[in-house]
């Protein structure tokens, strides 16, 4: 896939500008959170999106995330649990910051066809993650998978906090970032939400870590505390 193609993925995704659509149908201890109007933190856009994430990453290098779903909604709309991997394969590219990239995302049964990516700056299991979990998103909600994607995307560029944390990366502290936003929360389509309104989406990042991602999590619990959806990618360093 050539690197225009993705850019205009991402731009669809987190789009800065416009106003979305109508719906078709409906690791260690943080300081206190700063929200990106601060100097003091970078916006969440950017620092997800718009980074050289793969300049660290050696060519020849395979960077594993470990993926998790699991979702407690009466009769699984999300499926079965599932628990697998997404790779990278990562060789040189046209610049210095860029690499080729061949993926992998999931297997056997699981096995959803991506990329490759050439000559990317950015680390693509980001978007990969989330387009896998738009499409399951509006197929539960019955929803306009777009209407959807602009509220994630408002979500991180109105009301998200970006906070400073610390993470543990092969046995040392390094500095991260912590991401969060719950789009959902003053949508006036939430109440088509199912009760997933709450869902809260985090990431974190450190560029002391090949990729620069750490961890996406989407969750969502009932008033109970039951869990309808928890969803994951962790990068795994142990992993070749």
């Amino acid at each position: 896939m050539k690197p225009t193609i993705l850019a205009a993925t991402l731009a669809a995704l987190l789009m800065l500008g416009g106003t979305p659509p109508l719906a078709q149908t409906p690791p260690a201890a943080d300081t206190a959170p700063v929200t990106k109007a601060s100097t003091a933190a970078p916006n969440a856009s950017d620092l997800l999106f718009e980074q050289p994430q793969m300049k660290n990453v050696p060519p020849g290098t395979k960077l594993t995330y470990g993926y998790i779903r699991r979702s407690g909604i009466s009769k699984g709309p999300f499926g079965p649990p599932m628990d697998d991997t997404i790779k990278l394969g990562i060789e040189p590219g046209k610049s210095a910051d860029a690499r080729d990239i061949r993926v992998e995302m999931f297997s056997g049964a699981n096995r959803f066809p991506a990329g490759p990516f050439e000559d990317m700056p950015g680390n693509p299991v980001m978007t990969l993650f989330l387009e896998h979990h738009l499409m399951d998103m509006a197929r539960v909600l019955s929803a306009n998978p777009r209407y959807i994607k602009n509220a994630i995307r408002k979500g991180l560029r109105d009301n998200a906090t970006v906070t400073p944390t610390t993470i543990d990366y092969k046995g040392r502290t390094v500095s991260a970032w912590r991401i969060e936003t719950q789009p959902f929360l003053e949508d006036r389509m939430k109440d088509r939400m199912r009760g997933m309104e709450n869902i809260r989406y985090t990431f974190v990042t450190s560029d002391a870590v090949p990729g620069e991602l750490v961890s996406i999590e989407a969750q969502s619990k009932n008033a109970e505390g039951g869990e309808l959806l928890q969803e994951s990618l962790t990068y795994d360093p142990n992993a070749g």
